[in-house]
């Protein structure tokens, strides 16, 4: 009974949801999409021609919007999950800090990559601390995958909580990066601790 209120909540959540409503008009696969949006906007980050690598990529909507974005460039989108195809994307069915996968992605580079973005997070547990801590360890596993792969004046984007390992992260971007700033955007819901860190010009 519980669990059935609980979904009845969600669903009544998502329809109020402007960004959702707006996905739809817009094509795009989640209101995601709205929070890349406004990090661009805010940061002037994608342009024509750019390379680009999303992390966690499913169900598309970064993919998405970048591919739109940097027209003649290239996207290439990783994720444990298969997804639908997106034009002018290089899609990879696997776990980014696998080896061979990493040896997969930079077979598609012929040149270090303007940016490396994420959206990802791990399946929750439910219990908050901890589902900010696991996601945490994913960026930062993110973060150290982009140093060698990342231009000199290049991007990094990633989803973080706040509270669990936000301060380790935050750390970490500055001994990686030249600049490191956090950015809550609209889009994210107000209930939600989430914020994402913005890093460029790599040291």
């Amino acid at each position: 009974m519980k669990k059935n209120k609980i979904s009845k909540n969600w669903i009544n959540k998502q329809k109020r949801d402007i960004y959702v409503r707006q996905s739809k008009v817009d094509g795009y696969r989640a209101r995601s999409a709205y929070k890349l949006i406004e990090i661009d906007e805010k940061f002037k980050i994608l342009k024509g021609g750019m390379s680009v690598i999303d992390i966690g990529a499913a169900p598309g909507s970064w993919s998405q919007y970048a591919s739109k974005k940097i027209k003649n460039g290239k996207v290439i989108s990783i994720d444990l999950k298969k997804m639908e195809e997106i034009k002018n994307t290089i899609q990879i069915k696997g776990d980014f800090t696998e080896i061979d996968v990493q040896q997969k992605i930079k077979s598609f580079l012929n040149k270090k990559t303007d940016v490396i973005m994420s959206d990802m997070a791990v399946n929750t547990t439910g219990i908050k601390d901890i589902d900010s801590i696991q996601t945490g360890e994913l960026c930062k596993e993110a973060m150290i995958f982009s140093k060698d792969l990342i231009s000199d004046k290049g991007f990094f984007i990633s989803k973080i909580f706040m509270g669990g390992s936000f301060n380790e992260i935050v750390a970490l971007g500055k001994k990686i990066f030249k600049e490191v700033k956090v950015f809550k955007p609209k889009s994210s819901r107000k209930d939600s601790k989430e914020s994402f860190i913005i890093c460029k010009n790599i040291r």
